[in-house]
């Protein structure tokens, strides 16, 4: 068995409203489709810095349908997110709506996500347009890149468990 090296989490920022992330997962496409779509999977893996949980994940991924998500830390700090699924293509794109309860660009940003596969490696490309560059720059200093680095190794752990 070929194991494909995987690069770390890409991000530039084409234009001055959007953050371009780029990664790839060394599994097929439906199966990181489904691990960003059900909730029994995104609760293990998107969580950020260590120590955060989400206890609540709920996810309806429809056109229309709705997320909510909340995350804990032991310190007591919470952070929620929501939103609204705008177009869903099983298992190539989605698109949605989402803020933070607590967000810093005041309006709701929309995420573009396309799923590719080449010789069993899943590429996953996340345009994320913000209302503002402000509200772009905001949110690039708040550290989420990283953030959602290291909740994309879990979920390459996650994959590697996955038959």
């Amino acid at each position: 068995m070929t194991t494909t090296l995987i690069r770390p989490l890409a991000v530039t920022t084409p234009t001055d409203r959007d953050i371009l992330v780029v990664r790839s997962f060394n599994a097929p496409r439906e199966l990181v489709w489904k691990c960003f779509h059900t909730p029994a999977f995104v609760s293990r893996w998107l969580l950020g810095p260590e120590g955060w949980t989400m206890p609540v994940c709920e996810i309806d991924a429809r056109v229309g349908g709705t997320f909510r998500y909340m995350w804990a830390h032991p310190d007591g700090r919470t952070m929620r997110m929501s939103g609204t699924f705008i177009e869903v293509s099983p298992p190539e794109l989605t698109v949605h709506r989402e803020q933070f309860d607590e967000d810093w660009g005041g309006e709701p940003t929309t995420v573009t996500t396309r799923f590719g596969e080449t010789d069993g490696v899943t590429t996953v490309t996340m345009t994320i347009s913000f209302v503002s560059r402000e509200a772009r720059d905001g949110a690039r200093a708040t550290g989420m890149t990283d953030g959602m680095e290291a909740g994309y190794a879990r979920l390459d752990r996650l994959l590697a468990e996955m038959p």
